[in-house]
């Protein structure tokens, strides 16, 4: 059997103020797989997600020290540790909440080329990386517009188009439909639920997560809580009642 895109055991990790964020998660997702992370403000799921391409652990402080990483993580099977960095970074693309984080050239194009450009593309493969990744968004025609003069939507789907152009197996995605209308919103999962990646939402949208990931994870306390298909977990009004989620007032699953 082919390994797990990614597998975190027993990860625990507290910061330099003694604050302990995680306790012993123990976590795989299978290649493919598309999985919410759920739960509420404080949970933990951004110091998990800085683990998965070390920006946090990766052979930092930790080790039994009095804060930092203990446990590991693989994707692919390959450790996320110092002497690996480049691939994790490449393998694992993060698309943050805000597109601003992500967009910061003069042009979409050389936004898009900004990432496969450090991985070493030159030329006519990265000209095509560029296309491959715009196409993938439905943004092929803003190659040579400025990011600051698109849409949320537009610029949530560049800042998308900006991580696809380094062909990741894991996406990660923090807060996707956060401040989208309704039409963006519907047009961005679109988009996502017609790539073939393996996918890690982190979302506050019950709904959204219903939509786009047959699998969900609840956070809470820095530990896992619940482990199932998101329609189980969301039709559960006391699991969502003592972890502070909720849906949508009139929301019908159905």
């Amino acid at each position: 059997m082919s390994a797990p895109a990614l597998r975190i055991t027993d990860l625990a990790y507290a910061y330099p103020d003694g604050h302990q964020a995680l306790y012993g998660i123990d976590l795989a997702i299978a290649p493919g797989e598309r999985v919410a992370l759920l739960g509420p403000n404080g949970a933990g799921k951004t110091t998990l997600v800085l683990h998965l391409n070390g920006i946090l652990g990766a052979g930092g402080p930790g080790n039994g020290a009095a804060y930092g990483s203990e446990g590991s993580v693989e994707v692919g099977g390959l450790p996320v540790a110092k002497p690996h960095l480049q691939e994790i970074r490449r393998r694992v693309g993060i698309v943050f909440q805000d597109p601003d984080d992500q967009l910061f050239m003069p042009t979409v194009g050389e936004d898009v080329a900004f990432g496969p450009a450090n991985f070493g593309l030159r030329g006519a493969q990265l000209r095509e990386r560029v296309q491959q990744a715009l196409h993938a968004v439905g943004m092929a025609e803003l190659l040579h517009r400025s990011p600051l003069h698109l849409s949320g939507g537009q610029r949530r789907r560049v800042a998308l188009a900006t991580v696809l152009a380094c062909d990741p197996e894991i996406l990660v995605l923090d807060e996707p439909s956060s401040n989208l209308d309704p039409v963006a919103r519907r047009e961005l999962a679109e988009v996502l639920l017609g790539l073939d990646r393996t996918m890690l939402m982190v979302t506050h949208d019950l709904p959204y997560a219903l939509q786009l990931c047959p699998r969900g994870v609840v956070l809470d306390g820095g530990t896992v809580v619940a482990d199932g298909t998101t329609r189980d977990l969301l039709a559960d009004a006391d699991l969502l009642a003592r972890h502070r989620l909720e849906l949508p007032y009139g929301f019908v699953l159905a």
